[in-house]
């Protein structure tokens, strides 16, 4: 197993050959998505979801087994971050109130939100089958990475 620290310097290097000149916002998640899914061995999901006009986010590009394609506004871990514009890291998904389940096997989660300036163009979710899989390496690593693919 790689650390952690290691990985994501791998995550950023491969990030830098890979989305300069990316023709657009949809394959650049999808080029996050592959490179973090391949390169964190505690994350079992990766994805993004995209904010709907009514509030609701809709499944993006992601790397695991099916996701829900819907969340409704404001709830989940998703939806918290999409209200609040800040990363959050939830280390026990079951203590986390109304967290919505997409699939049992999660423990941990991380949620960061992509931003341009005020404006959420999605949140970037990770999924880990074990407890406390997600830190402030995480956070501050994941954050980077939003900042790179808009």
């Amino acid at each position: 197993m790689v650390a952690k620290e290691e990985a994501y310097q791998t995550v950023r290097d491969q990030l830098a050959a890979l989305l300069p000149g990316c023709p657009d916002f949809v394959a650049a998640m999808a080029t996050v998505a592959a490179v973090l899914n391949d390169n964190l061995d505690h994350v079992f999901w990766v994805g993004f979801y995209l904010p709907e006009a009514d509030g609701s986010l809709r499944v993006g590009p992601y790397q695991g087994p099916a996701a829900s394609t819907r969340l409704p506004p404001g709830q989940g871990v998703c939806g918290a971050v999409a209200r609040s514009r800040a990363s959050l890291v939830v280390p026990d998904v079951a203590a986390f109130e109304g967290h919505i389940a997409c699939d049992p096997r999660s423990r941990s989660e991380i949620v960061v939100p992509i931003l341009v300036g005020e404006e959420l163009r999605a949140v970037l979710d990770l999924d880990s089958d074990r407890k406390s899989a997600f830190d402030e390496i995480d956070r501050q690593w994941l954050e980077d990475v939003a900042t790179r693919i808009v």
